[in-house]
């Protein structure tokens, strides 16, 4: 989502608070601005590309040695360039910031009385005109005061023309950081938009506010006293390159099994030390597993609720976590609490993780793609999913990942409470092993689904079908479809058709079945019947000897083979290639779908 990039050095900053930025276009923006300090405040923004500030930054021969840049995602206001931050204050204090201030209507009432004219639609700029109310010479102790009146999520960062060579930053539910440079310093919402100039970083805490020079960096509570946060030195990942594809999504499509084995890397045996140094005698308390996500995430979740419950028998449930820290809960501190992002970032997945601390669950656990997250750093155990970096905003091998990570705590779990031989154990390690060779063989039917792309392209309207382990994968499906195509997707289970979907179904409505030669099978056969003789058109995924064959209305593609339990993993993919395609041929903006950001800081 929104990014940040400050940096006081000796060189001239804006090249990299323009390279900092472009590489945090894949989380998704709709407008982009920076400001230097040159003897006045300088200002650019954009409501196109990065590449386009730059080119602005270019003509105007702009530079500073003192500057903070911004990506915008919109929540409060449309993209406009007024809207675009960094937002000023009388022509000295320029700020930007990501998340969302609360209480900006009564702050800003407040200012407005005090006679500060507001010229954009945000919350944020209200943060601008507070610091400029606290301002006395000191942009630490106006920073200070001003958060203390704040409430929501923020990380923020904001300079003074008065102070040309201070910045300083401040985060409450919104990461930041400090960048460490030689005789420089820097400010970032993520690692990776330093790389260029530094990996060792420092983390600031929640609460933290960071006041930094050229010459040093320094870091204090919200009540103001000096605190230490340990350095790191961040792996950060190479730039990534788009290589045959033609787009990111169709090369992380193609990178699953790939990124399947580096997830399985080590896993030598099923084990509570898969999941940290200290994970054996949390897990041996566990009496029931609550998993918590958002989006993708969540519908990994869904999948491993099932796992669970079927395989090592604990009591399972999963939840949206946006919803789960506003309505009474009954907390079990005995009950292990999963935590899912790709990111590790996500806003309401970081609250909920919150949340269930206040409760009293002392047992967490993150699966998430990010090692430097704040997920990761803040969960008591981790199994980081070895995706690599994931451009395009609708997540894949994210998604498929979590799934492994989640069979393996499935695997462990049922091991721990002796639900697991050692014949079943070797033969999901197997399994598990030869998942990149089915993911594989699922890939070469791509020449297939993009013959049903050029069937779905036309379409308004698609319903997703699937039973047991396949309705979250078929939720999953629609969700991919809607994000990149345009078109409208929806996913049920399949014996659901009768209590009220069936209404929608008629010859211009292509159905998708999630089709595995498993116990459901006869049932789903059933329901598919339900569909044609409504006059639907049916688009099933169908292992190799699932008996359903292609007729008049009915496409089927069959999958080379069953997997299983870990089935799930194998039919995603063709719903993924059906969303590509399909995105493609309506000339929709694959990896940047609009109104999307790839990763979701913002409650």
């Amino acid at each position: 989502m929104c990014g940040i990039v400050g940096a006081v050095a000796r060189e001239n900053v804006v090249p990299i608070l323009i390279e900092g930025i472009r590489r945090l276009e894949y989380r998704g923006y709709d407008s982009t601005g920076l400001a230097v300090i040159n003897g006045s405040l300088q200002r650019l923004v954009s409501t196109a590309r990065v590449a386009d500030l730059a080119a602005q930054a270019a003509r105007t021969h702009l530079e500073g040695h003192t500057g903070i840049s911004h990506t915008r995602w919109a929540t409060h206001g449309a993209p406009t360039p007024d809207n675009a931050h960094p937002h000023v204050s009388h022509g000295e204090i320029a700020i930007v910031h990501n998340g969302i201030i609360e209480n900006f209507e009564p702050l800003r009432e407040r200012l407005q009385k005090r006679g500060y004219r507001f010229v954009t639609q945000t919350d944020s700029e209200v943060i601008a005109h507070l610091i400029h109310s606290h301002y006395e010479g000191d942009l630490l102790a106006a920073v200070t005061k001003a958060v203390r009146e704040f409430r929501g999520a923020y990380a923020i960062a904001a300079i003074s023309t008065r102070e040309p060579d201070r910045i300083v930053g401040a985060r409450a539910g919104s990461p930041l950081l400090v960048g460490l440079g030689e005789g420089d310093h820097y400010l970032a919402s993520d690692a990776s938009a330093l790389a260029p100039v530094t990996r060792r970083v420092v983390y600031l805490e929640e609460g933290d506010i960071a006041d930094i020079t050229r010459a040093a960096y320094a870091i204090y509570d919200t009540a103001g006293a000096p605190v230490s946060r340990q350095p790191v030195t961040v792996k950060v990942a190479s730039e990534v390159e788009l290589g045959p594809y033609q787009h990111f999504m169709q090369k992380e499509i193609f990178e699953q099994p790939r990124a399947i084995a580096d997830t399985l890397d080590g896993v030598g045996g099923i084990g509570p030390d898969l999941f940290g140094a200290n994970a054996a005698e949390a897990l041996n308390r566990v009496r029931a597993v609550h998993l918590l996500a958002c989006g993708t995430s969540y519908y990994s979740a869904l999948v491993g609720r099932l796992w669970l419950e079927g395989v090592a028998a604990l009591p399972a449930q999963a939840e949206i976590a946006s919803e789960y820290r506003y309505r009474p809960s009954v907390p079990d501190p005995e009950a292990l609490v999963v935590v899912i992002s790709q990111s590790g970032e996500t806003a309401d997945t970081l609250a909920a993780l919150k949340h269930a601390g206040t409760l009293g669950h002392r047992h967490t656990l993150g699966i998430c793609n990010v090692a430097s997250s704040s997920m990761v750093r803040q969960t008591a155990l981790t199994y980081l999913t070895r995706a690599g970096t994931e451009i395009g905003v609708a997540s894949t091998k994210a998604f498929t990942t979590q799934l492994v990570a989640l069979f393996l705590l499935t695997l462990t779990l049922a091991k721990l409470r002796g639900r697991l031989s050692t014949q079943d154990e070797a033969r999901w390690l197997a399994g598990l092993r030869h998942l990149p060779a089915a993911v594989q063989s699922v890939l070469a039917l791509e020449p297939s689904i993009i013959a049903w792309a050029e069937r779905f392209a036309r379409k308004q309207d698609a319903l997703f079908l699937g039973r047991g382990l396949h309705y979250p994968i078929a939720l999953e499906g629609a969700l991919k479809l809607k994000e990149i195509s345009y078109i409208h997707g929806e996913a049920y289970p399949a014996g659901e058709l009768k209590h009220g979907p069936l209404a929608l179904v008629d010859a211009s409505m292509p159905v998708v079945a999630i089709a595995p030669n498993d116990a459901l099978l006869e049932k789903l056969k059933s329901n598919l019947q339900e569909v044609r003789a409504r006059g639907g058109e049916l688009y099933v995924l169908a292992d190799a000897d699932s008996h359903i064959e292609s007729s008049e209305g009915v496409h089927v593609l069959r999958l080379p083979e069953h997997a299983g339990l870990l089935s799930p993993v194998v039919h995603t993919i063709p719903l993924q290639l059906l969303a590509y395609h399909t995105a493609v041929m309506r000339g929709t903006d694959v990896d940047k779908p609009r109104n999307l950001a790839k990763s979701v800081t913002v409650e």
